[in-house]
């Protein structure tokens, strides 16, 4: 049976894989942070980030590079991979919104949908059901949504300001930019030449109604890594999802 919604599906994705990551060093003193082996795996974030996007039907990935860019650039030249991936390097800062229109611009399909994803998450959900979401609303961008937990036990008291229990890293109360997107072909026009559009583009579409939030479904594995920490928690993570 045909899929009906299989041709507004994007089937090409930026990476921004740019950071310098100075929080993951020592990790980081040698190579750009989606360089970085989660434990146990034997592969670098990018490397799951790109099995993720094929798995999900993308066919073509623009990588933006920029800290450590040719350790990257090595790597995928010599990596079996599952996508046709360029690479782009910014040969002057521009900003997050600056680097992802750049990035942009090298995209084989430019009126076509897009995917981009931060290249420090590490998460696996459904980009299909994300990008019907998207063509659903009508949106110009999509963000996903996740509910991080909180790396503090909580507790709850009652109206007496008695203690009645105890929870061990609860999840926010609040949804979060999770770092993954979904864009339509207009979107590459709105973004600045150089800063931040989360400050700027992102701002004009919430205003128009334009910009959707897409929540990671319940279960569906998401972290960021930023520190040491996550990635000895991710490695235990996903020992225990038995990946």
């Amino acid at each position: 049976m045909t899929d009906p919604n299989a041709a507004s599906r994007p089937v090409q994705a930026v990476v921004l894989a740019g950071g310098q990551g100075s929080r993951l060093r020592p990790y980081t003193d040698d190579r750009p942070k989606p360089m970085v082996e989660i434990p146990g795996t034997g592969t670098p974030i990018i490397g799951h980030q790109l099995a993720w996007l094929a798995e999900e039907g993308v066919t073509d990935v623009v990588v933006s590079c920029g800290h450590l860019a040719d350790v990257l650039q090595k790597w995928l030249d010599s990596a079996d991979l599952p996508v046709n991936v360029t690479t782009v390097v910014e040969t002057e800062p521009l900003g997050r919104g600056g680097g992802l229109k750049y990035a942009a611009a090298h995209l084989p399909h430019p009126d076509k949908p897009w995917f981009a994803t931060n290249g420090d998450i590490w998460t696996r959900f459904s980009l299909r059901e994300m990008a019907d979401f998207h063509t659903e609303r009508d949106a110009v961008a999509t963000l996903a949504l996740a509910r991080p937990r909180i790396p503090w036990g909580a507790v709850q008291t009652d109206g007496f300001g008695h203690i009645t229990d105890f929870i061990e890293a609860p999840p926010t109360t609040y949804e979060i930019n999770a770092g993954v997107y979904v864009f339509s072909p207009e979107f590459a026009e709105m973004l600045p030449e150089r800063g931040d559009h989360e400050r700027t583009t992102f701002p004009h579409l919430a205003r128009e109604l334009r910009l959707a939030g897409f929540p990671i479904p319940q279960g569906a594995y998401w972290r960021a890594i930023d520190t040491a920490k996550d990635l000895t928690e991710a490695a235990k993570e996903l020992a225990a999802l038995g990946r």
